[in-house]
């Protein structure tokens, strides 16, 4: 049903890799699943820690998310807070939300990556 009404929401946005995830027609280390999102290890890690937490509804950017879609945006934050801290990153760690082209976006599909377990540095990139 999710997928449904985000495909009225947001158009119908092709398939991406995370799509696949969700359907779990490519394996992924999942870490995290409620009905609202899930959460996986990044297959690039960019640190000892990276996860990605990515909402069930296809939103493509966050550049594309709808007001109505704060309640949903605050539980992706919540679930990337709760993981860290059980994968030990009481000391901190990043989050990043990557948006279209010149924001690095690889995957139009929302995602929050998680990076930790080293000293992030400043400015990032």
């Amino acid at each position: 049903m999710g997928i449904f009404v985000a495909s009225k929401k947001y158009g119908n946005p092709a398939p991406t890799i995370f799509s696949k995830v969700i359907d779990k027609s490519i394996r992924a280390d999942i870490i995290y699943e409620d009905d609202k999102c899930l959460a996986f290890r990044d297959i690039n890690p960019q640190a000892p820690v990276h996860f990605l937490v990515i909402p069930r509804i296809p939103i493509p950017r966050i550049s594309d998310a709808k007001d109505d879609d704060a309640q949903l945006l605050g539980h992706l934050l919540v679930v990337a807070k709760n993981i860290a801290k059980s994968e030990g990153l009481q000391q901190g760690y990043r989050v990043v939300i990557n948006d279209g082209k010149h924001g690095a976006q690889s995957v139009y599909h929302l995602h929050v990556h998680v990076l930790g377990g080293r000293q992030m540095m400043w400015p990032p990139g």
